[in-house]
């Protein structure tokens, strides 16, 4: 099963790499957005069938690796299988 994981700065958390885009952004002529936040998009497979375990698994990898819990937030997607 395909799971997106979603990293991205907490609020409180400044993000100079968002800052740098935005202002290039402006630079670009882009004078429409207000803020730049930068952040990580994760694909994993996992071999079950059963989304609850999927999400468990991911959330285990996350809390232990793939995101600093302590800047960062995360969110887990699992697509729908159902259709």
């Amino acid at each position: 099963m395909q799971v997106d994981i979603v990293i991205t700065l907490r609020e409180s958390i400044l993000d100079p790499k968002g800052k740098a885009s935005h202002h290039a952004l402006e630079n670009l002529g882009f004078r429409n957005i207000s803020s730049v936040r930068i952040g990580k998009f994760i694909q994993i497979d996992i071999d079950t069938d059963n989304p609850e375990e999927a999400r468990e698994i991911a959330t285990e990898a996350c809390e232990k690796l793939l995101a600093n819990t302590v800047m960062e937030n995360y969110e887990i997607r699992i697509p729908d299988t159902s259709s």
